[in-house]
C-alpha cells in the first residue's frame, strides 16, 4: 500500500525525551510521597497523559492533583528538555523521507501538551517540515489510547486514515494508531518489540534508517 500520509507520534520516536520527562515526574512524585521506582513510573505513565493518572496520584500520595502542582512539573521537565533532549537518531531523516514521498502530508501526533511537542520539534530540526501539523491529546475530547489525535491528524491532512501510516513506540499509542483504521509500524529501538505483542501492529523496526528505507519501498508505486 501506498500511504497517504504519514503520522509521528513524538516522545520515544522522534525525541529521545521519556528518560527525562519521568525522572522528573519520578522526583516529583517522590516528593509528593509516593516512593516509586523508576522502572515503575516509565510502567504506569509513558505513552500516558500524567492527568490520565490523576486517580492512582492522588491515592499514592493522599494529595489533590493540583494545576499549581503540574505547571512545576512542566517547568522542571522542560528545563530539563532543553539542556539534555537528544534527537532519535535517523528520526529526521525518516520525516525528511516522509515528507518527501507523501508530498508534504504529515503530522505529529503525541499524547503529551501541544507546548513540549512544539518546543521539541523545534530543537530536533523538524519544525519546517511539520509546521503547524502539530496534534495534542490533551486539546482532545480522549488521549491515546482513544483514537482521537489520529483521527485530528488525518483530518487535517485530508488523509483516509485507512491509507494512513502511524509510528509508534508503546502499546499505548499503537492502540490509539489501531482504532483510527491506519496502519501502524513499531519503533523498538530496544529489545525485540515486546510492547507491541498481541496488538496488529504491521511491522516492527529498532533502527530508524530501517524505517526510512521501507516507507520509500512503500510508496514507491503510484496510488
Amino acid at each position: 500500500m501506498r500511504f497517504e500520509a504519514v503520522l509521528f507520534d513524538c516522545d520515544g520516536v522522534l525525541v529521545d525525551s521519556e528518560p527525562i520527562t519521568n525522572g522528573v515526574l519520578r522526583q516529583m512524585l517522590n516528593e509528593a510521597g509516593w516512593a516509586l521506582s523508576q522502572a515503575d513510573c516509565e510502567r504506569i505513565f509513558i505513552g500516558k497523559a500524567v492527568r490520565d493518572e490523576r486517580e492512582r496520584i492522588e491515592r499514592e500520595t493522599g494529595r489533590p492533583l493540583t494545576e499549581e502542582w503540574m505547571r512545576a512539573f512542566y517547568a522542571r521537565r522542560d528545563e530539563r528538555l532543553r539542556a539534555e533532549l537528544q534527537t532519535v537518531s535517523g528520526a529526521l531523516d525518516t520525516v525528511i523521507a516522509a515528507h518527501a514521498h507523501t508530498a508534504g502530508r504529515i503530522a505529529c501526533a503525541s499524547g503529551a501538551d501541544r507546548p513540549k511537542v512544539v518546543m521539541q520539534i523545534g530543537m530536533a530540526g523538524m519544525q519546517p517540515y511539520f509546521e503547524d501539523r502539530i496534534f495534542s491529546g490533551h486539546d482532545l475530547p480522549r488521549s491515546k489510547p482513544a483514537p482521537d489525535v489520529y483521527l485530528a491528524a488525518a483530518a487535517h491532512v485530508g488523509a483516509d486514515p485507512r491509507r494512513c501510516l502511524v509510528i509508534e513506540d508503546t502499546a499505548t499509542g499503537a492502540q490509539a494508531g489501531i482504532a483510527a483504521g491506519a496502519t501502524v509500524w513499531g519503533y523498538c529501538q530496544h529489545g525485540h518489540g515486546r510492547a507491541f505483542e498481541g496488538l496488529a501492529v504491521a511491522r516492527v523496526f529498532q533502527r530508524m534508517e530501517e524505517m526510512a528505507r521501507a516507507l520509500m519501498i512503500e510508496n514507491r508505486e503510484p496510488l
